[in-house]
């Protein structure tokens, strides 16, 4: 009997008729159907709360995947469950573990506790397993009730990946019982093979350097898919912490996902990685990919978002051939554990499993103590008052720990001489957030917890290459922030409303003065409209004339770096670093590392001084208390400023 897939419900029944979500599969007595169920980068995060901002967040959580899983199960005759890679660190519970408490021998690290209490068939590792070193990773994964697998990882190489000595088993062949449509049970071997990105020893390379080398995905699987099908694999999933990327093949490739789905003998492929979801529109147009129907060269695969956002499902239709089965018939999709709403707010869709929250309740309740205590101490108040007329202490410490992770990053690497520069904005600077809308954190102790109110986003650290006309035409489209002054007035707008404050980029490493009688030379939306305009003057590095055609690093995030904004020379083709690091876990960090730090801002940027003329600004009442702390341009307050702001005035 062929596979048939719709859209109808139907109920689990004695010929083996199961219900699904999106379809329903019709299982003949010579068929079975197994469901394949995929978390991806969780990241540690089990319980439904952001330990950052220090409040529930319905959006994540292993706890409530968990309940998805259950539901499955319960309505699935055959189900594996598999995790796709980066567990053990992402949130402050993971630092927790590493940097406080630690791993002894024996010790039993949450996300596993959390892992083997809902049940888990096997995983494999993401690059963010290595952060802490291989000590460490080594005594977590002792806890495991599950198998964990990577190929290309290996203690010592061999001739061929046949023959490394791999860091953990390369792949692990499951023997399991399936039942086919008439109710029979007959046995299957189920392959899993697991990748991760080479890139890990450049990432790691403190952790990793003299101790493990990586090998080349794809050479990996063209070795090792064929030793599998020998010992007796039926079918061999590849569990890839890569991420869907380009279709052509490349040595060392770190979105690999697509080229890997086309090795013969590979019949399903789980990918993570990226925190996207497939399938998805985000995949659209891609070449080999379907993204409705969820397939990479013809062949079935998912991606679970991140953060526990999905659950990735495959379901494949398998036929007996022979002594072993082949697959008739698949589809995949992504459940959401939440959903948005037109108000941006979200609801959940499921509710926590409480087995899995009390398997990780004591190390939940001492990270909220570890997120409200003091991890390093600053000598100057962190706030973003000021931020968009002045240099500001808020963005001095994000340009800091970004300057100080690139600069660690590039080591090793052919950019490692060159200058790293780092480009911030403030998030939060008022606006229609209003008044209260400020990052705020006195001088003394930094909690974790501060952090969020210093980057408000889970972006991923990046780098781009830029030249020196690259660097001032950057800061040209940040100056879009300020209307344009007339000399010899009084008391003008100084802040164009229009233009977000996280489009405000300071670019930490030069020095420059920004003239505001000129024109913007770009729109609010990053067009040139004045291409003889210049806002920005007196640039200079190191002291002297920038020089135009110099190369330059800029340190930044993922949104900027892959257009977002729309700044020259932040585009996909200039990125020449991608991180695996959120720029929160970098400033996190960089506290932890210095202890104390001294991020006062440095005035390394001003406003041009204009004869006779004046500006106006509004910003937080609050901004009282800091304002003798201003660097670089004099201040003065001018009365109230309309719903609750304080206004200022600046003779230029």
């Amino acid at each position: 009997m062929p596979l048939h897939l719709d859209r109808r419900s139907f109920l689990a029944g004695s010929a083996g008729l199961i219900a699904l979500h999106p379809f329903s599969v019709h299982a003949a007595a010579n068929q079975a159907h197994l469901r394949l169920m995929e978390t991806t980068d969780l990241h540690v995060h089990v319980f439904p709360y952001d330990y950052y901002a220090d409040k529930p967040r319905d959006t994540v959580g292993l706890a409530r995947t968990a309940s998805t899983v259950r539901a499955i199960r319960a309505e699935a005759t055959n189900s594996l469950l598999l995790d796709n890679g980066d567990f053990l660190q992402g949130n402050p519970m993971g630092d927790y573990i590493a940097y406080e408490r630690g791993m002894k021998e024996g010790d039993m690290h949450p996300v596993i506790a959390a892992m083997n209490a809902v049940g888990f068939d096997a995983a494999t590792l993401g690059n963010h397993e290595f952060n802490y070193g291989l000590d460490f990773l080594m005594k977590s994964l002792a806890g495991a009730a599950f198998p964990v697998v990577c190929a290309n990882v290996a203690k010592a190489l061999g001739a061929a990946p046949g023959g490394d000595t791999t860091l953990i088993d390369p792949y692990v062949i499951l023997d399991r019982t399936l039942t086919d449509g008439a109710g029979t049970r007959l046995p299957i071997r189920i392959g899993l093979v697991g990748f991760v990105p080479p890139q890990i020893m450049n990432w790691d390379r403190r952790h990793l350097e003299g101790n493990v080398q990586a090998r080349d995905i794809l050479e990996t699987a063209r070795a090792l898919v064929p030793e599998m099908k020998e010992q007796g694999a039926d079918i061999i999933i590849a569990l890839s912490h890569s991420g869907i990327g380009a279709a052509q093949e490349s040595e060392g490739m770190e979105n690999a996902s697509v080229p890997l789905a086309a090795i013969e003998g590979i019949d399903a492929v789980m990918t993570g990685h990226s925190h996207l979801v497939f399938p998805s529109d985000t995949y659209a147009g891609y070449a080999a990919i379907d993204a409705q129907a969820g397939t990479i060269h013809g062949k079935p695969a998912t991606m679970g978002g991140f953060w526990g956002s999905h659950l990735g499902v495959i379901d494949l239709i398998l036929e007996r051939d022979g002594n072993g089965w082949r697959i008739t018939g698949h589809s995949a999709e992504a459940r959401p554990i939440s959903r948005r709403n037109e108000d941006r707010s979200y609801t959940a869709l499921v509710e926590s499993d409480a087995a899995v929250l009390a398997s990780v309740q004591k190390e939940h309740d001492e990270t909220l103590a570890y997120v409200r205590r003091a991890v390093g101490k600053t000598n100057a108040p962190l706030h973003s008052y000021f931020a968009l007329v002045a240099d500001d202490p808020s963005i001095q410490i994000v340009s800091m720990a970004q300057t100080w992770y690139i600069k660690e990053m590039l080591l090793g690497t052919e950019y490692e001489d060159l200058p790293v520069l780092s480009a911030a904005a403030p998030f939060k600077a008022g606006g229609r957030g209003g008044p209260e809308y400020y990052t705020d954190v006195p001088k003394g102790d930094v909690a974790i917890k501060n952090v969020s109110d210093l980057y408000l986003y889970p972006n991923t650290a990046r780098a781009v290459l830029v030249t020196g006309a690259q660097v001032k035409d950057w800061l040209e489209r940040s100056a879009g922030m300020f209307n344009r002054i007339e000399p010899g007035k009084p008391d003008q707008p100084l802040l164009n409303t229009e233009f977000p404050s996280y489009n405000f980029d300071v670019i930490d490493g030069v020095t420059y003065r920004i003239d505001l009688s000129q024109p913007s030379k770009f729109d609010t939306k990053g067009e040139l409209i004045n291409p003889e305009a210049n806002r920005i003057t007196d640039l200079k590095f190191d002291g002297q004339p920038i020089d135009l055609e110099q190369n330059f690093v800029i340190a930044t995030n993922n949104y900027r770096a892959s257009g977002g904004g729309s700044f020259p020379g932040a585009m996909d083709d200039t990125v020449i670093f991608e991180g695996p690091d959120t720029n929160r876990d970098v400033i996190v960090r960089y506290i932890v590392q210095h202890g104390t730090i001294n991020p006062r801002a440095d005035a390394n940027w001003s406003f041009k001084p204009l004869d006779g003329a004046s500006v106006l600004f509004d910003t937080g009442p609050r901004s009282q208390t800091y304002l003798d702390d201003v660097q670089g341009v004099v201040i003065e307050p001018a009365g109230n400023g309309p719903d609750g702001f304080a206004r200022y005035r600046i003779d230029l």
